[in-house]
């Protein structure tokens, strides 16, 4: 018993597989130039997706600081015009303002000399050689 295995390719399917993979190439050839001109032009459009997004932020972040400093100045002028209309607001900010100091510790010793006005002279605790 003679098993021996003929192939069954016949020239012809040698020669359709012969013209599938020369289509192939060509199809490769042709085709790669413009695959990278498409390319180029989804990378240009990609860029400037995030160039318009980037000044997007931009835009909105100096918009929000605008707000926030008119808001500012809205609150300067509030307490410009409560310091004009009740004289003692500027006292009760300062006495505010230097319990915070004794309570932080930023004030060791404390000398009071009534003046005009009832406010504490603060220089008074520099010695005398850094007055000369």
């Amino acid at each position: 018993m003679n098993y021996s295995r003929q192939s069954n390719i016949g020239p012809f399917a040698i020669l359709i597989a012969f013209i599938c993979f020369i289509t192939l190439i060509i199809l490769i050839l042709f085709g790669w130039p413009h695959y990278k001109v498409w390319k180029q032009g989804m990378d240009g459009q990609a860029a400037l997706a995030e160039a318009e997004q980037s000044k997007m932020i931009q835009v909105q972040v100096a918009k929000a600081e605008l707000e926030s400093a008119k808001l500012r100045a809205e609150a300067i002028k509030l307490v410009g015009q409560a310091a004009k209309d009740y004289p003692e607001y500027r006292k009760q900010e300062f006495i505010g303002a230097f319990g915070e100091a004794l309570r932080d510790g930023r004030i060791q010793q404390i000398i009071y000399v009534p003046t005009e006005a009832n406010i504490p002279i603060v220089e008074a605790g520099k010695n005398s050689s850094s007055l000369q």
